[in-house]
C-alpha cells in the first residue's frame, strides 16, 4: 500500500510538471543555449542541464521518472500505444544527437562575441516561457515531437531515442559510480530465486526495461534506461525490489548497460 501511494505521488509530480511546461519550456531548450552562446550568455537551460548532470551523480535519472514535464507527457501518451518500443541500437541515437548539439554550442561560443554574463531568464517574459500566442506554435511542435514517436513506436519512445537531456544524466550517473559515491538505485533485496517470474515489473516499467533479466543478474537494476520511477518496486508481489542509497557492491560497480 505504501509503495502504491508513493507511485500516486510520482504521477502527481509528473502531471504537475507537464501542466507547468508552457511556463518552463525554455529552461529545457537546447536551441536557446546556442542563441545565448553566440552572445556569450549562460542562460537558464544551460544552468538546468548543468544541474541535471551534477544531481545525477547522486540521484541517477530520478528527474526523468519523477519531475520531467516531457516524461509526464510521454506517460500520458503511452495510453494510446502501451507497447514496448524496439530498443537496442536505437537507444544510442540520442547520444549522437547530443554530441552534434554540443559541438554546435561550442562552435557558437567560439565564434560568438560579447562579455560573459549569466542571464537565467534569457528570452523569457519575466521568467515565463510561453507569454504570447505565437510561442504556442513552438510549444505544440514539442508536444507532437513526443506524441508521434509514442504512438508509432510505443511508451516513452522519445525518451529512448532522441531525448537531449538523458545523456547528461546517464553520464553523471556513470561519473558517480566511477567515483564510488553513494548513489540512488533500485536494488534486489533478496536472492534472485525469490522471483516468481510473473513479469509484473516489466509490464509496469514505463521504460520497458527487462527487469527480470536484471534481477537474475543480481545486485541492482543497472540499465542506463532505468529512470528510477519505482514502478517495479510497487509491482513486485515478492517485494524483491527497493530503493537504496547505499554504495553498490563490486558486482554492480561496472558501467551501465543498455539491456532492456
Amino acid at each position: 500500500m505504501k509503495q502504491k501511494k508513493f507511485q500516486q505521488l510520482r504521477r502527481f509530480t509528473l502531471i504537475a510538471a507537464m501542466l507547468l511546461f508552457p511556463v518552463t519550456i525554455w529552461y529545457f531548450s537546447p536551441y536557446l543555449i546556442i542563441m545565448a552562446a553566440v552572445q556569450h550568455i549562460i542562460n537558464g537551460s544551460c544552468i538546468v542541464f548543468a544541474l541535471l548532470f551534477t544531481l545525477s551523480i547522486f540521484f541517477g535519472r530520478l528527474w526523468c521518472g519523477w519531475f520531467c514535464p516531457t516524461g509526464g507527457m510521454s506517460e500520458c501518451f503511452a495510453q494510446f500505444s502501451p507497447k514496448e518500443p524496439v530498443q537496442g541500437w536505437r537507444n544510442y541515437i540520442k547520444y549522437g544527437i547530443w554530441a552534434l548539439w554540443l559541438c554546435g554550442v561550442a562552435a557558437s561560443w567560439l565564434l560568438g562575441k560579447g562579455k560573459l554574463s549569466v542571464r537565467p531568464f534569457f528570452m523569457t517574459d519575466h521568467g515565463i516561457s510561453i507569454a504570447n500566442i505565437y510561442s504556442y506554435v513552438i510549444y505544440y511542435g514539442i508536444v507532437l515531437l513526443f506524441l508521434i514517436p509514442a504512438v508509432v513506436h510505443g511508451k516513452r519512445a522519445t525518451c529512448h531515442y532522441i531525448c537531449w537531456m538523458a545523456p547528461f544524466m546517464v553520464l553523471g550517473s556513470r561519473a558517480g559510480r566511477a567515483l564510488r559515491l553513494p548513489q540512488l538505485h533500485i536494488r534486489v533485496k533478496k536472492d534472485a530465486a525469490a522471483c516468481t517470474g510473473c513479469g509484473n515489473c516489466r509490464r509496469h516499467c514505463p521504460m520497458a526495461v527487462d527487469i527480470p533479466a536484471q534481477v537474475k543478474a543480481g545486485g541492482s537494476i543497472r540499465s542506463a534506461e532505468c529512470i528510477l520511477c519505482g514502478e517495479c518496486t510497487a509491482a513486485c508481489p515478492a517485494g524483491l525490489l527497493a530503493y537504496s542509497m547505499a554504495g553498490r557492491n563490486s558486482r554492480d560497480s561496472g558501467a551501465d548497460n543498455d539491456k532492456r
